[in-house]
């Protein structure tokens, strides 16, 4: 980790003990500074306010899927990808200290954590799901109130952090989730051993044109791991494609595959060149 990275301000949506802000420390260390964010708007704006200087947001789950706003937030922003990381998420029912299972009554979460813990719920039909808008956020609430019939599920960080009591671990209905987040800066680049190319495409309005637009890559061998559709704003049921592909940007087959798709397509946007997160090893 070198020196400008420790003194990294990080910003992130949610408030300190969110599964974003484990996963930047993750990526970046200990020494950074996470600046936590109330929303994914005001996330993405930190570094044009002057608050952050990078961005890790979050871009799919692998239960729950791609986080549609913030794929939406970055096509619209100048940001580029140089960086991923990919965290493991486990969720824990936290409540205030001397809390027990056998009391709480109503547990709160973000609803993606909520969603994807329906079994604890359905064996135990006495408790009641509140909706709120942070993990970390939801346990702060819940020790400052000290009732011991309200709970939250969140990290185990985010206990460690609020002062708050783990009274069960690995709520999640499967234990193979992860979420995937990714290093944003103001400032494109090519870290040293980029193998993961990242773009927008904006296809011509014809048959075929998707067709047409991928031969390249299955042309040059590379190999398309997400496509991810999105409406274009102001053009009714148009749709742009995000590419996710696994190449090394120097390669002369990249860039004449990527060549060849500029000239098949309106409009070509790379997102990033950065080095792929190691794949979660699956029991």
């Amino acid at each position: 980790m070198t020196a400008s990275q420790a003194k990294c301000l990080v910003a992130f949506q949610g408030e300190p003990g969110a599964f974003s802000e484990e996963a930047a420390v993750k990526l970046l260390g200990g020494e950074i500074e996470t600046v936590p964010r109330p929303t994914f708007e005001a996330m993405f704006a930190a570094i044009a306010d002057g608050a952050a200087d990078l961005v890790l947001a979050p871009v799919e789950n692998s239960l729950a899927g791609s986080v549609y706003r913030c794929y939406d937030l970055l096509l619209e922003s100048k940001l580029s990808i140089i960086a991923e990381v990919i965290l493991p998420i486990s969720h824990n029912l936290i409540g205030p200290p001397g809390a027990t299972i056998e009391r709480v009554r109503f547990v709160q979460s973000h609803p993606v954590a909520l969603a994807q813990c329906t079994h604890f719920f359905d064996t135990h039909p006495l408790i009641t799901r509140v909706a709120a808008e942070d993990t970390g956020g939801s346990v702060r609430e819940v020790v400052c109130a000290g009732d011991p019939q309200r709970a939250a599920i969140a990290s185990r960080r985010a206990a460690e952090i609020y002062g708050g009591s783990i009274l069960q671990s690995h709520l999640e209905d499967h234990r193979e989730n992860y979420t995937r987040f990714v290093l944003l800066s103001p400032e494109p680049g090519e870290p040293k051993g980029a193998n993961k190319i990242s773009l927008v495409v904006f296809l011509l309005h014809q048959p075929g044109a998707l067709h047409k637009a991928l031969e390249p890559l299955a042309r040059e061998n590379i190999n398309l791991v997400k496509i991810e559709s999105r409406p274009i704003v102001g053009h009714p049921f148009e749709y742009c494609f995000y590419l996710d592909l696994m190449a090394t940007p120097e390669e002369q087959g990249t860039q004449a595959a990527v060549e060849e798709l500029r000239r098949r397509t309106r409009e070509v946007r790379v997102l990033g060149y950065y080095v792929a997160a190691p794949a979660p090893s699956v029991a």
